[in-house]
């Protein structure tokens, strides 16, 4: 079975990783990260986020990331084809504010300057 690929949408400032295009938001909640690579930080929040609501029928997750104040804000959701549960925005929150998931996206996010940065060390 072929999946649809995610739809990556990259502006100087920004980062849209969705399903569906164009994006769109039923469910959202926004929250902050520190500097790290969007791209990394989409797609953690965009697995934990499936995992938390794989069972809202006609789900489809979008993460968007916005430069701001030397890191990232943060809108999670998604777009919904059918009934929005009441809880699904506050579950959204939830994960955005969950410490050791955040621990996990921030070390994932940085894992690709330590590469690029361990290259350039050794270069010099």
């Amino acid at each position: 079975m072929t999946r649809k690929p995610w739809h990556i949408h990259r502006t100087d400032k920004a980062l849209t990783l969705s399903r569906l295009s164009p994006a769109r938001f039923d469910i959202v909640a926004d929250g902050a990260l520190p500097t790290g690579d969007p791209l990394r930080y989409a797609h953690q929040i965009r697995q934990d986020m499936w995992r938390l609501l794989q069972g809202v029928r006609g789900f489809a997750p979008v993460v968007e990331l916005r430069a701001h104040d030397g890191g990232w804000q943060v809108r999670a959701g998604g777009a919904v084809n059918g009934v929005v549960p009441p809880n699904a925005a506050a579950t959204v929150a939830e994960l955005l504010q969950n410490q050791s998931k955040r621990a996990r996206w921030i070390a994932q996010a940085n894992r690709s300057n330590q590469f690029s940065n361990q290259g350039k060390e050794d270069n010099q």
